[in-house]
């Protein structure tokens, strides 16, 4: 069973990376990936051959894992080299008829202690070691292989596993999961950059600090020995488990350089005494049966990998066989377990993961009854994405403790509605603060299937800290920022979100939504459809207007609307196709025929109330917005990719839908204030998002918009004059057909068009305040102080008010 000393130093040295090292490595040495994506993908095939044949469920979870497991143990030392491929190649045929019984024997073997087993054992089977740990206890059906499935097997031994790191392990399952069950349960694994962004932040970095601070000292340094042999880790969501793999791992590396400043050049040491930390120390929950049980196994190979690099830190062979202590990995619905049982709060150190990304549109049914129990009494909870449960559960867990919890989200909790319906929640609570923050950036998976979003990393507690950090991404670096407080925005603010207004907060035009006809699409054409109608009834030429949405206003495009509410019946009476227009409208909105171009089953949708009494009025619109004078469209939804939402003016003979806003009064420095980069800012910041689009909203962004206290005439006319040279600049393009959306293009905006928009928001921040912005989060944090200033006479108004009540 023993290997040589030198082929063990052989494994050691490609093991033997610091956490540093390691980091260096992922980012400039491509190969790297590639090789754990190769491995990724040989274990789907192999997975895909076994459950074609019909092999599946539990067994084939648990059967793949013991083959990984005994993939990594010959190409890492656990075994001796090449033992289970030698195994494969001279006890099974190649038809792969006795692979399935062969197998099954080995497992048996591996779960047997060698004074317990048969005298007359093979001796490939019996130089195995004991591994225990409960991996090969279970008997599982003989998995039937034929020739392509022993053949799929072979290719896996083939492959050097040790170069794999068992953090991989999350990819391979979300490799073999369907696209749609990995939606549903938010099945999206976390890569090692991201993961080590949430430990670093959350308790590496300071205890690394910590560790330079004390390492002169021996007393110390023993006694800082025992305080991270005493941490304990929870991740309620731990998949596969990649954060606990690559927490044990980084704890382990700083405990080796502990043990090196300590220990030095001394001779006769027993390394089997040295090392503290140990898997015990790690827990987590996790809804699936199979990542559970890869998740256990990562971590016995993640201290397989650690156990070389002390061996060969000191010159002595070390391996923790049989296994004799486990991470403790609960199957189970996480928002239905009692944390507290699993691991009492008073003893747990942090609470770390990365909570499943499913949207509130995509959840099922067990997912929204899960919703409805952690998120009780909270309002507008329907709103919520299913992640914020484990924030829920988390805030219970630490109250009283000095547990701190990271979590990586989905940028949405730090956007839109969601924001007010969650933090409030929370800081009204139990007054959670948050210590550190990662603002949005590109979310990285290791495998195939990824999925394509941006994530927030949140670090909160239900105790207050000093020493807070905001992390920006810029150029693929981290920019850490101290702050006073951390708001829900992740800026530099108060405990406190916006909630939807129903007015403006400052003294400025409203806003309202464009026209909603509720016409079944028979009052609308495109330029063919009208031409087509006015050669029958060429006297409705003067009831047309144009019509615009967002993607008409955005993109040029011409559409058309026939306008008939405010006709005589005696003008109607002389328009009999304008009339059949009409009685199509009432048909449409009574529930008789479907919309325009709709299947005809759309008729046998239920008409509500309110449709049905519109039909008794079909020649007017349910909402009507028509602006005598010139006014000012918004686009309901722009591209994330535009530094400004394109806006405009328009006439009144133009006719805009319900999908754009309407400012009927706005004036050039209205337009100006809100096209420029520091209105933007607050719509990055405060706007819900369509998939990744803005979403604009008049309650939420246009409402609580905090515009200058104070401007004078001359800053006025300075934005008026710089809006109105965006205005001359885009116009001079229109005529050459260009749109909104190739002008507002970050790869095709003119460089003309760019220098108006510079000017423009160099006039606008300087009515906010003389010292120039130089960052996006410096206009963030100064609107959120203004606005707080704004509305703090309102909140206390309000609380009088209701003390009186």
């Amino acid at each position: 069973m023993p290997i040589s000393w030198n082929e063990f130093r052989h494994n050691a040295a490609k093991l033997a990376r610091s956490w540093s090292e390691a980091e260096s490595e992922i980012a400039e040495t491509p190969t790297f990936l590639d090789i754990n994506l190769q491995a990724v993908r040989i274990m789907d095939d192999l997975h895909d051959a076994l459950e074609d044949g019909g092999y599946r469920g539990h067994d084939l979870e648990r059967f793949l894992v013991r083959i990984l497991f005994c993939l990594f143990a010959e190409d890492t030392g656990i075994f001796e080299r090449d033992a289970f491929t030698l195994y494969i190649q001279e006890q099974t045929k190649q038809d792969g008829s006795d692979l399935g019984p062969q197998l099954a024997r080995l497992f048996e073997v591996l779960n047997t202690p060698p004074e317990k087993r048969q005298k007359h054992l093979d001796e490939t089977l019996a130089a195995l070691p004991y591994v225990n740990g409960d991996l090969f206890a279970e008997r599982l059906g003989f998995a039937d292989f034929n020739r392509e499935m022993h053949l799929a097997l072979v290719i896996c031994t083939r492959f050097d596993w040790s170069a794999i790191s068992p953090a991989i392990f999350g990819s391979l399952f979300q490799g073999v999961m369907e696209p749609r069950e990995r939606r549903q349960l938010g099945g999206h694994y976390t890569s090692e950059r991201d993961i080590l962004k949430v430990i670093r932040s959350l308790f590496l970095d300071d205890l690394r600090a910590e560790f330079e601070r004390v390492k002169s000292n021996r007393n110390q340094l023993r006694q800082f020995h025992q305080k991270i042999a005493g941490l304990r880790f929870l991740d309620p969501a731990c998949g596969c488990g990649n954060f606990l793999v690559i927490t044990y791992r980084e704890l382990r590396l700083l405990e080796i350089e502990v043990l090196k400043t300590l220990n030095g050049a001394q001779q006769h040491l027993d390394i089997h005494t040295l090392s503290l930390v140990d898997v015990d120390a790690f827990y987590g929950i996790e809804i699936s049966e199979w990542p559970a049980r890869i998740a256990e196994v990562a971590m016995w190979l993640m201290d397989h990998q650690m156990n070389v690099v002390l061996s060969e830190t000191f010159g002595q062979y070390f391996v923790r066989l049989p296994l004799s202590k486990s991470p403790t990995i609960v199957c189970g619905n996480a928002l239905r377990l009692d944390w507290k049982e699993i691991l009492p709060p008073e003893k747990c150190s942090y609470v770390l993961g990365n909570p499943p990304f499913v949207g509130g549109k995509f959840q099922t049914t067990q997912q929204r009854a899960d919703m409805a129990l952690v998120a009780r009494g909270v309002n507008n909870r329907g709103l919520l994405d299913y992640v914020t449960g484990w924030y829920f559960k988390a805030d219970n867990y630490i109250q009283g403790t000095r547990v701190i919890v990271g979590f990586v989200s989905t940028n949405s909790i730090t956007q839109g509605e969601q924001v007010g319906t969650l933090w409030n929640a929370l800081f009204q609570r139990h007054a959670v603060k948050i210590h550190f923050a990662h603002r949005t950036f590109a979310w990285e998976s290791e495998a195939r299937g990824k999925a394509h979003v941006h994530v927030v990393i949140v670090g909160f507690a239900a105790f207050d800290a000093n020493n807070k950090r905001i992390y920006e991404c810029e150029n693929a670096q981290s920019i850490v920022a101290k702050a006073r407080n951390i708001s829900p925005y992740l800026v530099e603010g108060p405990d406190r979100a916006i909630v939807n207004r129903g007015k403006p907060l400052c003294d400025v035009p409203g806003i309202g939504i464009g026209n909603k006809p509720i016409d079944g699409g028979y009052y609308l054409f495109a330029p063919e459809e009208k031409a087509e109608f006015l050669k029958a009834e060429p006297n409705a030429r003067r009831l047309f207007r144009r019509w615009i949405g967002s993607d008409e206003f955005i993109n040029g495009l011409e559409r058309w609307c026939l306008w008939v509410g405010d006709c005589s019946p005696s003008e109607l009476a002389e328009l009999p196709e304008v009339k059949k227009r009409i009685s199509l409208v009432a048909r449409y909105r009574r529930g008789e025929i479907p919309a325009r171009g709709k299947p005809d089953e759309e008729r046998n949708r239920k008409r509500n109330e309110l449709t049905m009494k519109l039909a008794e009025t079909p020649t007017r619109f349910h909402v009507e917005n028509m602006p005598k004078r010139r006014f000012l469209v918004i686009p309901k939804v722009s591209s994330e990719r535009r530094r400004y939402i394109p806006m405009g003016f328009m006439s009144p003979r133009t006719f805009a839908s319900d999908l754009v806003f309407v400012l009927p009064n706005a004036t050039l420095f209205h337009f100006g204030m809100l096209t420029s980069a520091m209105h933007m800012a607050w719509v990055r910041q405060v706007a819900g998002r369509l998939e990744s689009r803005y979403r604009y909203s008049a309650k939420l962004v246009y409402n609580n918009f905090s515009w200058p206290e104070a401007t004078t005439t001359k800053q006025r006319d300075a934005v008026e004059a710089a809006a109105q040279v965006v205005l001359d600049t885009r116009e001079a393009f229109f005529k050459n057909s260009s749109t909104f959306a190739n002008l507002y293009d970050p790869i095709t905006m003119p460089p003309k068009l760019v220098k108006a928009h510079t000017a423009l928001d160099r006039a606008v921040d300087r009515c906010y305040r003389s010292q120039p912005f130089t960052s996006e989060r410096q206009r963030v944090e100064f609107l959120f102080a203004l606005y707080e200033k704004l509305t703090a006479p309102l909140i206390a108004t309000g609380t009088k008010k209701r003390r009186r009540d």
